[in-house]
């Protein structure tokens, strides 16, 4: 097994680079995407908010005249069309309205509002979906777009694989990351076992150094919102967990079932025998990988049932019981009866 790079030496390590990152991705790179980003990630990152609210200020009155003298001369703006989108709600909101994520516990969950999630575009999101399996499309949307080169924080070897971690747009977990392993091999969103077996060893070498560290998965049909095989990356707070780790569930050892399907596996052999069932099985997953064990978490395909207006549809953060919400009377008023109904939906 290879060294580790110096980047996951530690988590302080770790966030001084990811903050500069976002610096230096913006003062570097002009554009609604870059803006989107930044904007983005100093909304559910105080330190970043921080750093980064005067120049963010600065730029977004830059970028709102350039808009507008485009639109008013019927010129095309060079920027992607979803970005154009967002970076018009924007204007219409006005940059004070957008205020830090919010937290709170909702009996056993946690709830988050974050208003610039709210804003970020749907792509496979709304598609229904009934396999896991669809051919990587290399005229889609993917990680190896050229456009997506700025938002790279790192690349490299990473456990004697070629990665790339991208920054996420538009974050709802703290240092939250895109890790795609062998991007060139554009695989599509239908894990492999080789994958898999990197994601466990980096999780608990990783978590060596850094605890709070973990990477979620969805499956194709469990929202996965790009079909080019990738996890997403986070760090916690030093003891800090998802509500789906909490020691009075089932699968954790405890007497309380959790509202859908979990299996809870330290061995990383067992974990790929029941993701093999999942695949022969053609079943929507998600999975939350933790340092020395991985949360199996099978439900409904997208599409098979309708959510609440609430949210956006269940992944991974929300099957780990951190839930994402973008209204506010619906943050303030959202109970765990209500929760576990949306839950329900997704039972087997």
């Amino acid at each position: 097994m290879t060294e580790l790079p110096s980047l996951f030496l530690d988590r302080e390590s770790f966030q001084a680079a990811f903050v500069s990152g976002l610096e230096c991705m913006l003062h570097r790179h002009d554009g609604l995407g870059v803006f989107i980003l930044v904007l983005a990630n100093a909304s559910f990152d105080p330190l970043v908010q921080k750093r980064l609210r005067a120049d963010l200020m600065r730029r977004f009155d830059q970028c709102s005249g350039t808009l507008r003298d485009a639109l008013r001369e019927g010129r095309r703006s060079p920027d992607a069309s979803d970005d154009v989108d967002v970076f018009l709600r924007l204007m219409a909101l006005g940059l004070e309205a957008v205020t830090p994520t919010r937290f709170r516990r909702v009996g056993p969950w946690r709830l988050q509002y974050n208003l610039v999630r709210a804003l970020r575009p749907p792509r496979m999101a709304k598609t229904a979906v009934s396999s896991l399996r669809q051919p990587f499309d290399a005229a889609g949307f993917h990680f190896n777009k050229a456009f997506l080169r700025k938002e790279v924080f790192w690349e490299g070897d990473l456990l004697g694989w070629p990665a790339r971690l991208l920054y996420n747009k538009f974050p709802f977990a703290p240092l939250h990351g895109l890790l795609v392993l062998d991007p060139a091999a554009e695989r599509p969103q239908l894990l492999s076992e080789d994958a898999h077996r990197r994601v466990w060893a980096l999780s608990e070498c990783v978590g060596d150094r850094m605890p709070g560290f973990g990477a979620g998965y969805n499956s194709y049909g469990a929202y996965a919102s790009v079909n080019h095989q990738h996890f997403q990356t986070f760090i916690l707070e030093a003891g800090a967990g998802f509500p789906v780790e909490s020691s009075h569930w089932r699968h954790n050892g405890g007497a309380q079932a959790y509202p859908v399907a979990c299996t809870r596996h330290t061995d990383v052999d067992r974990a790929w025998s029941q993701l093999e069932e999942l695949h022969l099985a053609d079943q929507a997953y998600n999975l939350l990988y933790r340092p020395g064990c991985l949360y199996v978490l099978p439900r409904g395909f997208q599409g098979s049932y309708r959510h609440a207006d609430w949210t956006g549809g269940f992944a991974w953060s929300e099957l780990a019981g951190s839930i994402t919400t973008f209204n506010e009377e619906e943050f303030e008023a959202l109970d765990p009866e209500t929760i576990e109904a949306e839950f329900a939906k997704l039972r087997l």
